[in-house]
């Protein structure tokens, strides 16, 4: 909501310095997934500990931040970072990074999306910087001050023509940036590419026509196709997925926990009675089996299970004893790089 927001804010606003057109590049850029599979890997994996994957995640791991590598190709590999802001109402705000890197190890492309909470945060740059100043010499202080001159200039409020939205460009002699509030950064590596982008998914998830007769009989209001995003009136719950043609690529919902003297009193199989159906065989289990146990212990996880991304910030609504009641908000893999949802 805070994005859709922005776009109303801003289109009245200019920037001193900043670039002016009304169609930036795309996200994600042309043609990257446009290929068959190309030794898709799509098992997710613990970024190593060396090279530039393990230079680019540590400082944002030292923050608190979950990284992965996410999925592979023959051209090149994904990482996926996130981060759960929580506000005084106990409401989390994502914030993620993704880095592309080629097949010699060398960043290809990033993403920084801003996390919207306020426009006038710095958590962009707060991520970029010290992740881009850790291979390269110099970014992360161009990033800070071109964001904070950014900022600076947007509260000043000047008149531009309704149909643009402010952005500001810059290169050094690693990559070409680009930055909005709409976008956060986008950062396109000069001496590096990566021709076909790794769409994987199938290690995880199943098609989403085959989930959806399961979800309608857990109560869910499904009408797909086309419709992503399904509903549960009797529970205020909901269902959504990222796709690659009906390929499920990540999916979120949201579930209750209700344990009364220790006992779980709000059982999985009311949404889901066939179970996590939209997952497949091979990580059913075990990822469910880590959703059950953070629905007993009212607790949050990020992590990898069964090669699989699995993230769940859980709120807890009231407590007493070994009772209490909660509400997890469940995300299963990660969606593809510069694609929405982030």
């Amino acid at each position: 909501m805070m994005i859709i927001s922005m776009v109303m804010i801003l289109g009245p606003l200019a920037l001193t310095g900043c670039t002016r057109s009304a169609e930036p590049p795309s996200l994600p850029p042309d043609g990257v997934y446009d290929h068959d599979a190309a030794g898709e890997n799509s098992r997710a994996d613990p970024v190593p500990a060396g090279g530039t994957a393990g230079s680019v995640t540590r400082p944002l791991a030292a923050a608190g931040w979950f990284c992965a590598q996410v999925r592979a190709n023959t051209d090149g590999r994904a990482l996926w970072c996130r981060i759960g802001h929580r506000d005084q109402a106990d409401t989390v705000h994502p914030q993620v990074a993704q880095f592309l890197l080629d097949h010699d190890d060398r960043l290809a492309w990033a993403w920084f999306p801003p996390a919207g909470q306020s426009a006038e945060d710095d958590q962009v740059a707060a991520a970029a910087a010290p992740a881009l100043a850790a291979i390269w010499s110099g970014a992360g202080d161009r990033v800070r001050q071109e964001i904070n001159d950014f900022d600076r200039d947007l509260r000043g409020r000047m008149a531009q023509r309704s149909d643009e939205i402010p952005r500001t460009v810059w290169r050094d002699t690693h990559a070409d940036y680009r930055y909005s509030v709409i976008d956060g950064l986008v950062v396109t590596a000069r001496e590096s590419s990566v021709r076909r982008w790794p769409f994987g998914a199938e290690h995880y998830a199943t098609m989403m026509s085959s989930a959806v007769a399961d979800l309608r009989a857990g109560g869910y209001d499904c009408a797909y196709p086309p419709q992503q995003s399904c509903n549960r009136p009797q529970s205020n719950g909901y269902f959504r997925v990222s796709l690659r043609g009906d390929q499920i690529v990540s999916a979120w919902f949201g579930i209750g926990s209700r344990i009364e003297s220790g006992r779980q009193r709000q059982p999985l199989s009311q949404e889901f009675p066939r179970g996590l159906t939209f997952l497949t065989e091979a990580v059913r289990r075990p990822v469910t089996e880590r959703i059950e146990q953070s629905r007993r212990s009212g607790t949050g996880f990020a992590g990898i299970v069964a090669g699989t991304v699995v993230i769940i910030d859980a709120r807890q609504s009231t407590v007493g004893g070994d009772s209490f009641a909660a509400y997890l908000d469940i995300q299963i893999g990660a969606p593809l790089a510069a694609t929405l949802p982030v």
